[in-house]
């Protein structure tokens, strides 16, 4: 059984969300502060059992900031379940939340009392005079009548009362960000090491034989002289303090003779190349963080092979922290060979590289600091076609457009190189200060990546700079470029296109950044070139006639030009940046996008 959909409406950030999930994995993606905590609670409040029920009172901050509580209102988290049928466990859980064949609803609302409901009727309440004393909670599952959507707070007798009891068979584990493992492998109400112990189902002749050592060993222990004289001075002290009407008597061993004592004490001994049996302290924590999901994988394969289940569900926010980027991709792989639904958030390109794209749900913030929330694969302009491309194309590199606020796409390397460097030298703005990040393409298939930005898919600004005659940088010389004027039919409210009249480094070549050039071919050991600019430069700044300008500036092109192809351009942009200190002007269009960002 599987979480397909959730529907929030009025909690913390989200005025209203409708997301479906398809996939074992689900990887939300989005900035800071765009929900995605309150996501995981809100799935928390829904259908985990463990949750404190504290929480499902809401408080004030839990309700979204344009709902005013002194008029009746609600806040409303449904969650549809798939995937159950001929499971019995599953079957028999969700059979009084059934909507259809396959697909059930639990749903969780916070709104007025049932007495406060009925005084509203009555008009011996008006509205505009509750307050957060006069709302409840209540969590019902079931009927078909409705959308979720659809329910508003004075509706009654929507589906069935859903018990806690019901629901304490279908597990939900959360790891949020900020855990402490080591402390948790510790604790036994939190240690993913006990319940995988307890899911053993050690037999009974076992757990004796097991008692039978640790009583022997206590034994062993107490008949030490030394130990035996440190138990009795504790036991007189102890005796001493709490006076005869306290009197408890004190012994020394290593653990009381239980079964339930030997689990709650036994530790993971671990070994490398280096140390043999240490304990995870001695550990990092990126280590104790992979060990911790481990043992609760393991768990969680054992209880779903025990049948008893009614399904689970892993929530994990930041899988990917204190770990190294490859143990990063080993533990996604892990996770989507589990065969447990798991919804994880993440700001790790590393992550997103891993998982398919049918996984990611993006979180925007809007201009009007509202949450746009899509399920990416589901953006309306995109094809099979384009999915698989988007597929392979969303690498490390790459993937940073899911994350940036804004984003600009280039066709390669030296756009990637220099214009960041160039708009601190020129305009003396830091692009990724202002959300603004450079994604190169390398190529000019831009209008995949376009189709991405728009409502229902990423609703952020994404500029495309791009040469007028597209044409690949590794293409040969005799092929024909494309015809970048088309790429204007992709402008939208999302994404506008701004072209330069010819290549990228000739459109950078003018007398404001000569200098930077001729440093650069300098550093390069191109003395001949550095010479040619030199001179050109030198005649440009005593000109007066207007044509040898133009000609001069065409021939100071070709230079730079034919300069970067012979050292590779992206070796003379990586060079060529350290000099943007000698620019004092941009390209226009370079500079128009960037002036359409920042707005």
């Amino acid at each position: 059984m599987k979480i397909s959909r959730i529907v929030i409406q009025n909690f913390r950030s989200f005025k209203s969300l409708d997301i479906t999930l398809e996939n074992d994995i689900t990887c939300i993606i989005g900035e800071n502060n765009t929900g995605k905590t309150a996501l995981f609670r809100a799935i928390q409040i829904c259908v985990d059992v463990n949750l404190p029920s504290v929480f499902r009172s809401l408080i004030r901050e839990d309700i979204h900031a344009s709902v005013d509580i002194s008029h009746p209102s609600q806040v409303l988290i449904g969650i549809e379940l798939t995937d159950f049928e001929g499971i019995v466990n599953e079957e028999a859980l969700v059979c009084q939340w059934k909507l259809e064949a396959d697909r059930a609803r639990v749903f969780f609302r916070f709104r007025p009392r049932p007495a406060i409901r009925e005084k509203l009727a009555l008009g011996e309440i008006v509205p505009g005079e509750l307050t957060l004393d006069d709302y409840t909670w209540e969590l019902r599952g079931g009927d078909a009548t409705v959308d979720l959507t659809e329910i508003t707070w004075d509706m009654d007798s929507i589906g069935e009362t859903v018990r806690f009891g019901d629901l304490s068979s279908y597990l939900v584990v959360n790891l949020p960000a900020l855990r402490d493992v080591e402390a948790d492998l510790r604790q036994p109400h939190h240690s993913p090491l006990v319940r995988l112990i307890e899911a053993f189902d050690v037999p009974d002749a076992e757990q004796e034989a097991l008692v039978a050592i640790l009583t022997d060993a206590n034994a062993e222990i107490e008949a030490s002289k030394t130990i035996a004289e440190i138990a009795q001075a504790i036991d007189s002290s102890f005796k001493a303090v709490s006076g005869p009407a306290f009197e408890m008597g004190a012994t020394l061993g290593l653990s009381a003779a239980t079964f339930q004592a030997i689990i709650r004490n036994l530790k993971i001994l671990l070994s490398d190349h280096v140390l043999q049996s240490f304990e995870p302290s001695r550990n990092g924590l990126g280590m104790n963080n992979i060990l911790y999901i481990a043992i609760l994988i393991e768990y969680l394969k054992r209880r779903i092979s025990k049948a008893t289940t009614a399904g689970q569900l892993l929530l994990i926010e930041e899988p990917e922290a204190h770990l190294h980027p490859q143990l990063q991709a080993s533990l996604l792989i892990a996770l989507e060979q589990t065969k447990v639904q798991v919804i994880l958030s993440s700001h790790s390109t590393q992550v997103t590289s891993q998982a398919p794209f049918a996984t990611f749900i993006s979180l925007t913030r809007r201009a009007d600091a509202s949450i746009a929330a899509s399920t990416l694969s589901k953006t309306p302009t995109l094809d099979a076609n384009d999915i698989a491309d988007l597929e392979r194309y969303l690498d490390a590199t790459k993937n940073n457009l899911l994350f940036a606020r804004k984003v600009m796409l280039v066709e390669g390397p030296a756009e990637l190189f220099l214009i960041p460097a160039l708009a601190e030298a020129v305009l003396g703005i830091n692009l990724e200060r202002l959300g603004i990040s450079i994604t190169s393409i390398y190529g000019v298939h831009f209008e995949v990546y376009s189709k991405l930005f728009r409502a229902g898919g990423l609703e952020k600004k994404c500029a495309i700079v791009a040469d007028a005659d597209l044409k690949p940088s590794d293409a040969d010389d005799d092929v024909d470029p494309l015809d970048g004027h088309a790429l204007t039919a992709l402008n939208s409210d999302f994404v506008h296109v701004f072209l330069g009249e010819t290549t990228f480094e000739r459109e950078l070549v003018c007398l404001e950044t000569l200098n930077m050039f001729i440093e650069t071919c300098r550093t390069l050991g191109a003395p001949n070139i550095t010479a040619d600019l030199e001179a050109a430069r030198d005649e440009l700044d005593d000109f007066i006639v207007d044509e040898r300008e133009a000609e001069l500036l065409e021939e100071c092109r070709d230079k730079v030009l034919n300069t970067a192809k012979r050292f590779g351009k992206a070796r003379f942009a990586q060079v060529a940046s350290r000099f943007a200190n000698e620019c004092t002007e941009l390209p226009g269009y370079i500079n128009d996008a960037i002036e359409w960002l920042q707005v």
